[in-house]
């Protein structure tokens, strides 16, 4: 499992993320937009640049997750981004670099030729563990912190996550939460599927990103053909295929019954607990 391709991730997720780290954030890093940028000539990729708004020139920020020693790591990482801001000098007035470490063991021995920029924070290096515990920091950085934390700690640390994102967040902070909870885990555990994952951290389908896809599909067809075509997928994915005889029941049922059983197909098994709710409401 390679931890810098869930950070790239997670900030693809919520650009924000990196920020939440900075001392001093722009003003306007909600606007930010996470991207990996290829320069030619010569030719390399930048893994994780912050970029503002087309329509505003403000400072880029490029971001280095470093989970292996590399001891050229500074040399290469200020080369690649002078260059690429040379390069879009027009867009930009300024440049920051992040660098995200496990910890100082695995940072560049040599860095003195490096010294001005990294006392002037024009580098700011970041060390997952010593951000602090990983209950008694704000959420987000605790969701960075679950990267390193030991295996057998994964489930519970990121179920009192969930729990304590549900308590203090909004709505959609929330689901952006949740979503970053489960990649984590989903990258820890790579023989599990997303089902198994979200069944292990006792998110309920109500919950799951396949649940309010679904429902803001339903939005857009109508209330009540929407609410049939949302309870019918989440039907099929909690107890199965159903054949055409339970769809023709479910089809045929009013939106007040469709509404109950929303909340009741929650709590099913089996195909024999939808059965035996449509038997009680003829």
């Amino acid at each position: 499992m390679r931890r810098d391709s869930i950070f790239y991730k997670l900030f693809a997720q919520s650009p924000l993320l990196l920020f939440e780290l900075l001392p001093d954030p722009p003003a306007n890093a909600t606007a930010y937009r996470f991207d990996s940028v290829a320069v030619k000539e010569p030719r390399f990729e930048i893994d994780g640049v912050f970029v503002p708004p087309e329509d505003e020139v403000g400072v880029v920020y490029f971001c280095e997750v470093q989970f292996q020693k590399d001891q050229q790591l500074y040399e290469r990482v200020v080369a690649e981004s002078l260059l690429y801001f040379y390069r879009n000098r027009v867009r930009f007035h300024d440049w920051q670099v992040v660098i995200i470490y496990p910890s100082r063991r695995v940072e560049q021995s040599q860095s003195h030729p490096y010294r001005e920029l990294l006392e002037s924070h024009r580098i700011y290096r970041v060390y997952l563990d010593e951000l602090g515990e990983i209950r008694a920091v704000p959420v987000w950085v605790a969701v960075m912190r679950l990267t390193m934390v030991p295996e057998d700690q994964v489930v519970e640390e990121a179920r009192y996550l969930l729990s304590r994102s549900r308590s203090e967040d909004t709505p959609a902070g929330r689901g952006a939460i949740m979503e970053m909870i489960t990649t984590i885990v989903a990258y820890r555990f790579e023989q599990l599927s997303r089902v198994e994952v979200e069944a292990m951290l006792d998110i309920t389908l109500k919950e799951t990103r396949l649940y309010r896809d679904i429902k803001e599909e339903g939005r857009e067809e109508g209330r009540e053909e929407g609410q049939r075509s949302l309870i019918l997928r989440l039907l099929t994915r909690r107890v199965g295929e159903l054949s055409q005889e339970v769809r023709s029941q479910v089809e045929a049922l009013s939106l007040e019954q469709l509404e109950d059983l929303g909340e009741a197909l929650l709590d099913f098994t089996s195909l024999d607990d939808l059965q035996a709710w449509l038997a009680n409401q003829e």
